[in-house]
């Protein structure tokens, strides 16, 4: 498709999705000289926020000052964006370009923005419907979950993904007792390569966190208002609470009923731009084409809700410019700080940078001889360089890659000039 045209700065945009996605592309319209109105449609009681926080600190300490806040509540009626809190969008209307909202008001859109996130996948097993089974999606899942947290409780995690183990971390750390039940053999199975697996199952069980792999539940009863969580193996945890992390999904039901195109996500080109040339879409839902990886990706991360939803809003306005980012994900768990920068895949080249386990640590995944992706520990510069470099088109050796002596800002820009020369 070609690049959208400018689309000024007078008519109605309509965002429906209220969380960091939806809030970023509202800011970036008014940032960008947009002067129509902009209406953000959301089932949240507040504004929109970013959910790092809601698996990490805000589970210590459940103030609201530990979320980080798109803007501050009062700037969106300062801005004359109208945040329709607790509503929920029925139906798209593409034929009169209008959105139903479930007040039964309609709301003219010329440019449609669908940030519509993803929703926590369900627990389908017998006694999933338990009072203590909780998922962690928003604010108040992760207050409730917190004001279960209390010292000596025994918290059971059923997933040991990136949430499930920050979860387990979070626990440990308010002298809970903690559980983690996972599928897999191994945590995180579906983010990191084996040996980052197990060496964060080792952590987890040095802390004190009893995680049973390969373990399947069967069931969950009750005893006394306490959760009992059955497992295949016919072994019982008694739990004062059970949080479920085991995927989420898309939320594309809106779109689908619109007609637009859906595979694993609302489909969308470079410029953020669905099937229907007056709807975008950005963040959690969307599966867009990345022009540095030739294919389209859906990422669940906080710099693509953010980046994506900004670039969104621009091309709204007419920059014309492709969103072309390499991927970037973190994660927190007791004092260490994982990022990851690029697609890791089984199969890749792996050269390792430091000492696993022994302080900073880099792991680079290169695929036919270029540098693909970028996995540290306590590396945070070292993988910001790896992401500069993979955007470049990761054309460094493996041996430079795995010398400490080897400055990784000088790889860099070696690239950049050899760049800027072609």
């Amino acid at each position: 498709m070609s690049a959208p045209e400018g689309q000024g700065s007078v008519g109605a945009v309509v965002i429906i999705g209220s969380g960091q996605a939806g809030g970023r592309a509202a800011e970036a319209l008014r940032q960008g000289g947009h002067g129509g109105p902009i209406a953000i449609i959301g089932d949240e009681a507040h504004p929109p926020y970013e959910r790092p926080a809601l698996s990490k600190e805000f589970l210590g300490d459940a103030s609201l000052a530990k979320i980080a806040w798109v803007r501050p509540a009062d700037w969106y009626a300062e801005s004359g964006i109208t945040l329709l809190h607790g509503r929920k969008a029925l139906r798209i209307d593409r034929a009169q370009s209008m959105v139903e909202v479930d007040d039964g008001s309609r709301i003219a859109y010329e440019n449609l923005i669908l940030t519509t996130g993803t929703r926590p996948r369900p627990l389908t097993l017998e006694g999933s419907a338990h009072p203590l089974v909780s998922y962690l999606r928003t604010i108040e899942d992760s207050r409730r979950l917190q004001q279960r947290m209390l010292p000596g409780a025994h918290i059971v995690v059923i997933g040991a993904g990136f949430i499930g183990m920050e979860v387990a971390a979070a626990a440990l750390l308010r002298a809970c007792k903690v559980s983690v039940l996972e599928l897999a053999p191994l945590p995180m199975a579906r983010g990191v390569p084996p040996l980052l697996g197990a060496f964060y199952a080792d952590l987890h069980r040095q802390k004190g966190v009893a995680l049973r792999t390969g373990a399947s539940v069967r069931r969950i009863g009750d005893d006394n208002g306490r959760a009992l969580v059955e497992l295949d193996n016919g072994e019982v945890l008694t739990a004062d609470a059970v949080v479920v992390g085991i995927g989420v999904i898309p939320n594309v039901e809106l779109a689908q009923a619109a007609g637009l195109e859906i595979d694993n996500g609302i489909v969308v080109d470079e410029y953020g731009r669905s099937s229907d040339p007056k709807i975008y879409a950005a963040g959690d839902v969307s599966s867009h084409f990345n022009p540095l990886l030739g294919r389209h990706i859906r990422l669940e991360s906080w710099q693509n809700a953010q980046n994506q939803a900004i670039a969104v809003a621009r091309n709204i306005l007419g920059a014309r410019k492709p969103y072309a980012e390499i991927p970037w994900f973190w994660s927190d768990q007791f004092d260490l700080n994982l990022q990851i920068a690029g697609v890791p895949q089984a199969g890749d080249e792996v050269v390792q940078r430091g000492t696993l386990g022994g302080g900073p640590v880099v792991f680079f995944h290169l695929r036919e001889g270029r540098l693909v992706a970028a996995i540290g520990i306590n590396s945070a510069r070292d993988v910001r360089f790896g992401k500069e470099i993979i955007a470049l088109g990761g054309q460094v050796g493996a041996a430079e890659l795995a010398d400490p002596a080897v400055s990784l800002a000088t790889l860099f820009n070696n690239l950049k000039r050899s760049a800027k020369a072609a």
